[in-house]
Formats: C-alpha cells, structure tokens, sequence
C-alpha cells in the first residue's frame, strides 16, 4: 500500500474520515500492479478490504469492520469514479 485517499463519509451519526489504501503486488520480474483490493481504516480501527472484479464493475465488502452495506456502497462507488487518485 503506497499512500492512502480520505473519504468523509457521510452518516446519520455525522461524518467518518475513511482512509482508503489501494493494495498492490509485486510479481517477481515484473512491475507492481493493482489487485483490485482496497484497505479501509478509520483511524487506528481497521475496516476490512473492499475488493473489486477485473472490470471495477461487481464489489465485495470483507465485512471487518462496522460499515453498513449502505456506507460500503457509497465508498465502493467513490473509489470506482475516483480510480485513478486511490490507486495511484
């Protein structure tokens, strides 16, 4: 993970400062390369991955931490518009 993206997450409790960390590999003999894995931490609590298929269509959320599906949504759909910034 090279560098993180802060989401203000807009809740009914107020707003979550998500930190989204996009993961990447190293194969050997070859250049780092995205996995399509998202870290989400808010402070010191970790959130789980969200993870998306090839195409940034079809996610997943881990379910480690306590984001509802609806909040999942809402960072899901910001990182697939905001690609280019989070994976960087």
């Amino acid at each position: 993970m090279e560098k993180s993206v802060i989401f203000d997450l807009d809740t009914e409790d107020g707003i979550r400062r998500i930190s989204i960390e996009a993961v990447h590999q190293l194969i050997p003999g070859t250049h780092v390369y995205a996995t399509g894995v998202f870290s989400l931490s808010e402070g010191e609590a970790d959130l789980g991955d969200i993870v998306f298929d090839d195409n940034m269509h079809e996610w997943e959320y881990t379910c480690m931490g306590n984001l509802s599906h609806r909040d999942a949504k809402k960072i899901a759909r910001f990182i697939k518009h905001n690609f280019a910034q989070v994976a960087e």
